[in-house]
């Protein structure tokens, strides 16, 4: 039985990843490609095919794979000019972005109509998981949607959950960005406040490493916190704040009164508001040091 047709937009710091291994566990893939050629050449030579637009991805896929910033590229993807839906085709489309969920779901129902199926499968993890094929994905669709998926998402996935219907995995990575990103702007402050005592963040490290605080987020923060390693979360600080201001519209909607977002989420609004939306999550713990007359820098 020949495998389906996969094709893939969005090759950036995750999609590189989970493309390659897409294509080297043996799916016909196609991709298109965007300003970057780098990674489009890295998967043409691993087999992949290119196409020169959204709409020429889908007339050669029968699975199309999405992994852009949110909700605005994903509708300019499906519904632009020379967009996906322009096809005129039956496809499924995996959403693996960070999206909004409402527009998710919106979408969704209006796609349907097309002979088109869209379901979520947003990620947890980081570049380098994507890359070794461990990420975390949250799946929301139909039952046999998401069966004809799995083997696809299973390329670059360690762990898979389906989350319920379509928009849920949007929610629920919501939720998950929200306790992670939360704890980024804990460690930023909980730092800040130590420098200005006198702890260093080597010190404050020595006590929460190995303790009850530990977790893999932690210690990927403090890869960059403590060790200065620029590479150690690569998640812009400007997609982190796009992600809370998806999670403060979801929580008005559903009339949650949502304080600790707010708290977060300016936090990392404040950054992007001083300029430091391109650097990543763990160097929002710099700018609140700064901003509070304190350094992390090692002397």
């Amino acid at each position: 039985m020949s495998k389906e047709r996969i094709g893939f937009v969005g090759l950036g710091l995750m999609g590189h990843g989970m493309a390659r291994n897409i294509v080297t566990k043996g799916f016909p893939l196609t991709v298109v490609g965007h300003r970057n050629r780098a990674p489009v050449e890295s998967l043409v030579s691993h087999g992949a095919a290119e196409a020169k637009s959204a709409r020429a991805l889908a007339e050669a896929s029968d699975i199309v794979m999405i992994c852009v910033t949110g909700s605005p590229e994903v509708e300019a993807v499906i519904n632009g000019p020379d967009g996906l839906a322009a096809a005129g085709k039956p496809l499924l489309i995996v959403d693996s972005s960070t999206s909004d969920p409402s527009v998710t779901m919106r979408l969704a129902t209006q796609l349907k109509e097309k002979d088109i199926t869209l379901i979520d499968a947003p990620l947890s993890r980081t570049p380098k998981d994507a890359e070794e094929g461990t990420l975390d994905v949250m799946v929301g669709g139909g039952e046999a949607d998401v069966a004809r998926a799995w083997p696809v998402i299973d390329c670059f996935a360690g762990r898979v959950v389906h989350t319920g219907p379509t928009g849920s995995g949007h929610t629920m990575k919501l939720l998950n960005n929200f306790v992670s990103l939360g704890y980024a702007a804990l460690y930023s402050e909980a730092l800040a406040l130590g420098a200005k005592a006198g702890l260093t963040p080597k010190v404050f490290d020595a006590v929460i490493r190995g303790g009850r605080m530990d977790c893999p987020f932690y210690q990927t923060f403090a890869q960059y916190a403590v060790g200065r390693d620029p590479n150690a979360h690569r998640f812009a600080i400007r997609n982190a704040a796009k992600d809370l201001g998806y999670l403060a519209a979801f929580a008005n909607a559903t009339g949650m009164v949502n304080p600790l977002g707010a708290a977060v989420r300016n936090s990392f609004t404040a950054a992007v508001a001083a300029g430091q939306g391109e650097r990543y999550v763990p160097m929002l713990s710099d700018f609140v040091a700064a901003a509070n007359g304190v350094s992390l820098e090692p002397k």
